[in-house]
């Protein structure tokens, strides 16, 4: 499965949910898997939207195709786009499935992770990071993905933010001492999203 995480700075609030009503159109395209997102909950007007395919190749046909004319709804409401794409490594919790209803809000990390340390940080990602995240309440799936240049991606949909941000406020110090994350991690990013169910395809 491949996933596409899309963040930029709306402009136009308005314009874009309006536009982002029409990605409605995906239904129909072959190996569409589905495709959720929302609001920043840090950032003012930054949006986020996940997409999932079943592989590169339909992804790729549809970007030749059909994406130009989805995409024509939202010109001009937004800005500082940036778009990537990461291939699926394995669930976070179990039996991952790209669904967004059931979920209130979204956690997305970002890595940049050494090269002599990625098979480290990968299996510290399933022996530490996935069991406490899935052993925690609230927290419902998740996806672990891979980009070319050690880039990796955890996204994690848990129930409620007030969940969310117990795990964070009990477990998160504790985990990171033990998964030795600070001399995997060269770089980190990330941001907690508020999912907008309008914008669920």
């Amino acid at each position: 499965m491949l996933v596409k995480w899309i963040r930029c700075t709306v402009v136009d609030r308005r314009g874009f949910e309006r536009g982002q009503r029409k990605w409605a159109g995906l239904l129909g395209e072959p190996g569409f898997r589905g495709q959720g997102g929302g609001w920043s909950r840090i950032r003012p007007n930054v949006a986020h939207i996940f997409g999932f395919w079943e592989t590169r190749a339909f992804y790729d046909s549809f970007m030749a195709r059909s994406h130009d004319r989805l995409a024509a709804g939202q010109s001009g409401t937004y800005k500082d786009v940036q778009a990537k794409l990461f291939d699926y490594r394995f669930d976070v919790k179990t039996g991952f499935e790209p669904r967004f209803t059931d979920a209130d809000v979204l956690r997305v990390a970002h890595c940049r992770v050494r090269e002599d340390r990625v098979e480290h940080y990968a299996l510290m990602q399933e022996k530490v990071w996935n069991p406490a995240m899935a052993g925690s309440p609230g927290m419902v799936r998740g996806v672990f993905g891979q980009a070319p240049g050690n880039e990796f991606l955890v996204m994690s949909m848990w129930r409620s933010a007030a969940e969310h941000g117990k795990y964070r406020t009990e477990r998160v110090e504790r985990l990171l001492l033990r998964a030795q994350t600070e001399a995997d991690v060269a770089a980190l990013a990330g941001d907690v999203v508020e999912l907008e169910p309008s914008w669920t395809v």
